[in-house]
C-alpha cells in the first residue's frame, strides 16, 4: 500500500468521488484533500508522481473519503474554509461561507468612500462578513451580532486567528440589543434567513441535512421577515446618508426593494451575482 503514489491517490478519490459530486466538485474536493493531508500545493504533487503518503497519511485520506461519501460538506470534515483570502474556521453550528457573499464583501470595499466608518452586521455566523470588512476597510470600527452563542464563539476564534478587532454579541436581529439601539452606523450588512422552507426540496443533501436551518430557512407565510426588522433597525441605526447591504433571496428580489422603499430609503439598487441572478441589495438612509 505504501507503494501507491499520492498522485494515484489523488486520481482514486476524483473517481470514487465524481458519482456523487460530479467531475468538477470531484475534482476540487481531491485537491483539497491532498493538499491538507501533505501540506504541499498539488502541483508539486504533479511534478513529483513518485511521492507516496505514510501510512497515517493513507488513514486520513480514507477517513475524509468515508465523510465525503455520506455527503457532509468537506468544510465541516476539514473543519476550514477560505473567505476573502482568510482561513476561517467552520462547523455545523455556522453556515459554510460562500462566494455571493464575498461578492457582498467586495461590494462593500469597494463602495466604501470613509475613512473609519463603523459597521454592524447582523447575523454573523463565523464572522467571514465582519472579519473581512474589519481587515480590508482601514479603521473600520465592526460590531457583529448573532443568535447562536456557538456560533459566536467560532467567530471569536476567527477574529482572533485573522488578527482583526471586531466586537461580537449574542443576540436575536429580531429583537436588537440596547447597546446598539441610537447607535450612529455607517454601514448595515446582513446575510440573514432568506430560504423558503417550500425550496428545500430543490437544496442538496450535503447542505440540507448538515448546515444550521436557523440560519437558513424562514416561513413561506412570511419570508422576508428578517428583512423587515434589518429595515426598521437600519432606519434608526443608520447615520444619514448611510448604507445598508444584504445579501437575498433570488426569487424576491423586488419584493425586498420594496420593504427597504416603504421605510424610505433611496438609491435601493439590486444587484446580480457573478452568474447572473439578483443576489444583493444596497439601500441608501434620506
Amino acid at each position: 500500500m505504501n507503494c501507491i503514489s499520492i498522485f494515484q491517490h489523488y486520481k482514486t478519490l476524483t473517481n470514487e468521488l465524481q458519482p456523487i459530486y460530479g467531475k468538477n466538485e470531484a475534482t476540487a474536493m481531491a485537491r483539497l484533500i491532498i493538499e491538507r493531508v501533505t501540506g504541499d500545493e498539488i502541483t508539486k504533487i504533479f511534478a513529483n508522481p513518485d511521492l507516496i503518503l505514510t501510512p497515517e497519511q493513507q488513514s486520513l485520506v480514507r477517513y475524509y473519503l468515508s465523510q465525503l461519501k455520506l455527503q457532509k460538506p468537506i468544510q465541516y470534515i476539514l473543519g476550514t474554509t477560505n473567505f476573502f483570502g482568510i482561513e476561517l474556521q467552520v462547523n455545523q453550528n455556522v453556515l459554510i461561507p460562500r462566494p455571493e457573499t464575498e461578492e457582498l464583501v467586495s461590494w462593500i470595499i469597494e463602495s466604501n468612500k470613509i475613512g473609519s466608518p463603523s459597521i454592524l452586521d447582523l447575523g454573523a455566523g463565523s464572522g467571514c462578513i465582519a472579519i473581512s470588512l474589519a481587515k480590508h476597510i482601514t479603521h473600520a470600527h465592526v460590531f457583529a451580532i448573532d443568535i447562536s452563542e456557538k456560533a459566536i464563539k467560532v467567530a471569536q476564534q476567527n477574529a482572533a486567528s485573522a488578527g482583526v478587532d471586531i466586537t461580537l454579541a449574542q443576540a436575536n436581529m429580531l429583537a436588537p440589543p440596547a447597546q446598539i439601539q441610537g447607535s450612529p452606523f455607517d454601514i448595515i450588512v446582513s446575510n440573514p434567513p432568506y430560504v423558503r422552507e417550500s425550496e428545500k426540496q430543490y437544496m442538496q443533501p450535503n447542505v440540507l441535512n448538515n448546515e444550521p436551518s436557523l440560519a437558513l430557512f424562514v416561513g413561506d407565510n412570511d419570508p422576508l421577515i428578517f428583512y423587515e426588522a434589518i429595515a426598521k433597525l437600519a432606519a434608526s441605526n443608520l447615520k444619514n446618508n448611510g448604507l445598508v447591504y444584504c445579501e437575498i433571496n433570488e426569487a424576491l428580489g423586488e419584493e425586498t426593494a420594496s420593504i427597504f422603499t416603504t421605510a424610505n430609503f433611496t438609491d435601493i439598487t439590486i444587484k446580480n451575482d457573478i452568474n447572473g441572478k439578483q443576489r444583493m441589495i444596497r439601500a441608501r438612509k434620506g
